[in-house]
């Protein structure tokens, strides 16, 4: 079966994706932090710069992400790195904004573990598939994906070991392997989902 024909997306369709793609991960990093959890990826590795340095996880998150920009200007093109900004900026400002809005009790940490994983993925495909991504390992994954024909999920979760094995120093060995479990989760839907014969945005 041939692939399917990529999709053209409106101005209006890549701004509703922006904003709801970076919603479902703001949502996301309230349940992690509601039970004290890390992830992977840059937002991993922001969660465990901010509970080292007491810092808020979005300012952290803003700058991780600066140095990613040029490779994904020189592999991925202009309009790419301009969706990728402001999903950037967009989560940076939502991540703040929600513990305001919505206060997340008690939970078990597998289970915000794994509704974390569950909601980062389906934030991340709709940034993916509108060609925006949240900056830093997504860039190089999805330049990989579409220059090599290696997965962006398996990308992610290589990265995802290095930021697991740094979190055992700021957080106890338990809450990381709870932790993995929602990595686990978001990385398996990203690799079984983006998928070029599926769906590629344009």
């Amino acid at each position: 079966m041939p692939p399917l024909p990529a999709p053209r997306h409106t101005l209006p369709d890549d701004i509703q994706s922006l904003v709801v793609g970076t919603l479902l991960v703001a949502l996301s990093v309230s349940l992690l932090k509601s039970a004290g959890l890390v992830t992977g990826q840059i937002a991993g590795l922001s969660l465990v710069g901010a509970y080292a340095s007491g810092i808020g996880f979005g300012p952290v998150f803003f700058l991780l992400n600066l140095p990613f920009y040029w490779l994904g200007y020189r592999r991925m093109g202009k309009a790419f790195v301009l969706k990728t900004f402001a999903a950037v900026a967009l989560l940076s400002v939502f991540s703040e904004l929600l513990p305001h809005v919505l206060q997340i009790g008690p939970v078990h940490p597998l289970a915000a573990s794994l509704l974390a994983g569950v909601t980062a993925g389906a934030g991340l495909l709709a940034l993916f598939r509108h060609g925006a991504s949240l900056g830093g390992v997504g860039i190089m994954a999805l330049w990989l994906q579409e220059s090599r024909g290696i997965r962006a999920g398996w990308v992610q979760l290589g990265f995802d070991a290095v930021v697991f094995a740094l979190a055992f120093a700021v957080i106890p060995p338990l809450t990381v392997l709870w932790s993995m479990a929602g990595a686990a989760a978001l990385n398996v839907i990203i690799a079984t989902n983006h998928r070029r014969d599926r769906y590629i945005a344009r």
